[in-house]
Formats: C-alpha cells, structure tokens, sequence
C-alpha cells in the first residue's frame, strides 16, 4: 500500500519540543504516513497540513487559514504542550479552518491520535473518488464535497440515524441509498423507500406496521408494513417534516424499542433497522410552532447533513449537463456550445437539481445529428426575451452615460441617489423588455428572481414613505 503524504508545518517551535516533535514524525513515518515539510501553501496531494504550533498566536491562525483554503483543504492543529493552549483557543483554530485540534500532552500516543485522523480522512477520500459516488452523485465544487464528506462518514463509521436536510431537487434521496450501500452491516437487509406525503392518514397504520387478514374493511390478506420490510436493513422515510403529530408518536416508541404490533395482532414484533429521514423544511421552526414533536426529532437527527442548492455549487452545473447528457445518450455526452452552457450555468433553478435535469432532457429531445448541441436546442420559453446588444466602445472621457450623469450633478444628486435611481430605471427597463416576466428579467440584469423581487419590494416601500 502506497505510504499517505501529510505536509508538516511550524510555528514558534521552542528548541525544547523538538524531540518532542521528531518523535511524532517518526511515529507517523511507523503508520505509513510520508511527512514532508509544508511551504507557505498547502501541498497538491497532501491528505491535510499537520500544524504544530507552541501557543495560538495570530501567525499560527494566518496558517491555518492559507493551508485551509477556506475550508477545502484539512488541517489538524497540534499543540505541542498544554500550557500552549489557552482556554478558547480550540475554538479559535476551529474558527481559523482547523478541521480538528489535538494536545500532545492529553494524548497517551500521540502518533496514534494523529494517525487515526489522518487515517479517516483518507478512507473519505478514497470513498469519495471511487465510482460508486462519482457516477451517482456529480460535483466537485467544496460545498458538495464537504457534505458528501459528512454523508460517507457518517455511513461507513457509525449506525446511528441520519437526518438529510435541504431544498427540494438536492440529491437527498440518492444520499440516502448512498447511505445504505456503504454501510458496512454484516448480512444488511433491504433499503425501504417511504414517501411521507404519499401516505395517506386512514392507511398510514397498514404502511408503517402492517396488518392481519380481516383487520378492517378489505384487509383481505395480511400485510407486512415498511417496519417488518426494513428489518435488518435501512428505513428511508422521505419528507419526514410531513408525517402529523400522531404518527410522530407511534414511529418513536418504535425507533427507541424495536418492537411494534401490526393491525389486528396482539403479538410483539422485533424489528432492528438504520433510520434515514429526510425533508426540505426547518424542523427548528416546525417545532416551535408544534408541528413537529421536539423528542421525535432529537432520536432521527443523531447525524445531521445539510445538502447544499444548485446556486452554491453553480461549477458543478457542467459536470452535471454532460452527466445528464450522458445518460440520455447512453454513453459519453456530445459537446454543448459554450453560450448554451454559460447560459445554463447563469440560469436559477427553483427545482435544483432536478430542474436542471429535466430541462437538460428537454434539450436533448430537440437535438438531432451528430454535431454539438447549440442554442437553438434550448426551448423557446427557455430562452432569453432578446439577445444582448454587443457592448458598445464607450467615449473618451466616461461613455453614454456622462450626460445623464452630469444632469443628475447638476441637480445636486448625490452618489448613493444617482446610484439608486439608475438601478431603478434598469430594473424597469428589463421588466418591460421582458414583458413582466420576473425570471427572464432577473437573467437580463444578472441577478436571482430572488435579488430582483427584494429590491422591488423595497422600492414600494420607499415610494409608500415618501411625501
């Protein structure tokens, strides 16, 4: 097995750790670990920057922050003594980018300590870049990496449930089978889908429990529910944030003790399996309001992961069209013409990433012959209301715009309100030229249908102030 590189760095190192130091390295060299000195920059390659630091100075924190990369990069803080390592200063390395902080002095083996995270953090690694999440789950951008990270941990090195928060069109469910076929359960059993909001109230006892024969009108055959199906497996419960108060219950008393009886029985069941839930709403609020039962929530969301919006991670928005492109084709995905694709890349998403894939289909449909795909291929009602003028050389001195400009002057208009009413007078104009159509508005100007309708609000608000 190839020896995993780490990039050591130092800051302040005190001639009496030194031995102290050399020690760890060579403990690290004795689990396989190649320890190279780090530069001022984090090195390609590298499974994180090991920082060893005699006290958490500002220079320690300018590190940890270039070798973090803003939060891209790993870096595992090592205090070289306790008396280094003020109260606070875990939490100001954590706020700086540290993924962990470690004191060689609470570390019975301190090379140990380092390698098991170290060791980790390769195992995600190597399970992130491995096709069964690469041909399933698309991106590259540090947002979707970063929660990708929390999902493939919290799959392979613990049992408890996972809550998947997000949008709507994020990916929650494929997370979920991710979930289920990286868990390392001996003889695991099936993964079971249930859609909260498919179930319908009066037949939501027979989906969770089951039932016997003759248990109620039409029961004409037993049934076994999604409890007695999950049995040794995993239990995917989709937009839980739906499921009413009353269910929130019963589900509880069988997620805490494994047993449940079906419709129409007596008899206990035994039933052991990985909860999974997830939903797009803030269960935070669904609580408060009481919507959602506070001790239902605090046994599903063991693990929480948050899947980020299309409009976090717009680089992956390429990745994700030749992905889809591929799909429909069967094989690789043909050229898209670069104003097609930038177009794509701009455009908002209220759906995610389901959006993106049904237009994409949509655009594959009307392609035909072997070429790239280009602009025409777009659906009409996709397309932008006009096609932008090409910008004109602006006159010496300042431009077209230097006499409206000089007449606001002239006024005694001052910046901020000669600003305000040329953002105004664009907004109107791109309404107009986009027959009120928000969305296409919004491309014109380069913007989120969410940027747009803000700063309409508060211009009705300010004209309702004035005089």
């Amino acid at each position: 097995m190839p020896q995993l590189r780490v990039s050591i760095a130092r800051r302040g190192s005190c001639p009496e750790h030194r031995d102290r130091e050399q020690g760890l390295l060579d403990g690290l060299a004795g689990h396989g670990f190649d320890c190279r000195p780090a530069g001022e920059l984090p090195e390609p390659g590298a499974v994180a920057t090991v920082l060893l630091f005699d006290r958490c100075l500002p220079p320690v924190l300018d590190l940890i922050r270039r070798h973090g990369a803003g939060g891209t990069l790993r870096v595992l803080a090592v205090g070289l003594c306790r008396t280094g390592l003020a109260d606070g200063d875990g939490w100001r390395l954590l706020a700086a980018g540290a993924l962990d902080v470690l004191c060689l002095d609470d570390a019975p083996e301190p090379a140990a300590a380092v390698a098991a995270r170290l060791g980790r953090w390769a195992e995600v690694d190597r399970l992130l870049a491995s096709p069964l999440v690469t041909r399933n789950l698309v991106g590259s951008s540090a947002a979707w990496r970063a929660a990708l990270a929390e999902i493939v941990e919290a799959a392979c090195f613990g049992d408890s449930g996972v809550l998947l928060l997000g949008e709507s069109g994020t990916g929650k469910e494929l997370a979920a089978r991710l979930i289920h076929t990286l868990d390392a359960r001996p003889g695991k059993g099936e993964l079971i889908t249930l859609d909260c909001t498919t179930v319908h109230p009066e037949l939501a006892g027979s989906e969770f429990f089951g039932h016997e024969r003759g248990s109620f009108t039409n029961a004409v055959a037993g049934r076994e529910g999604a409890f007695a199906l999950a049995d040794g497996g995993t239990l995917f419960l989709d937009e839980v944030g739906e499921l009413p108060g009353r269910l929130q219950a019963e589900l509880l008393r069988v997620v805490q003790e494994g047993k449940f009886k079906r419709i129409g029985s007596n008899a206990w069941n035994q039933t052991r399996f990985r909860l999974v839930c997830a939903t797009h709403r803030d269960l935070g609020t669904e609580i408060a309001e009481g919507r959602f039962r506070a001790d239902f929530y605090y046994r599903i969301a063991a693990v929480r992961c948050t899947l980020p919006p299309l409009a976090a991670r717009r680089e992956d928005i390429p990745l994700l069209v030749r992905h889809f492109l591929g799909e429909r084709t069967g094989g690789a995905a043909p050229d898209v013409e670069p104003a097609l694709l930038e177009l794509l890349t701009g455009r908002d998403y209220p759906g995610n990433v389901r959006d993106l894939r049904q237009l994409v289909g949509r655009i594959a449909q009307r392609h035909v012959g072997p070429g790239p795909i280009t602009c025409g291929d777009l659906p009409p009602d996709e397309r932008p209301p006009r096609a932008p003028a090409p910008a004109e050389a602006p006159a010496e001195g300042g431009g077209g715009f230097d006499g409206p400009v000089r007449e606001a002057l002239a006024r005694a208009r001052g910046l901020r309100e000669i600003t305000g009413e040329v953002g105004d007078a664009a907004v109107r104009l791109a309404l107009e030229e986009a027959g009120g159509n928000v969305r296409r508005a919004a491309a014109l100007l380069g913007i989120t249908d969410r940027a747009l309708q803000m700063r309409r609000a508060a211009a009705r608000r300010q004209a309702g102030q004035s005089p």
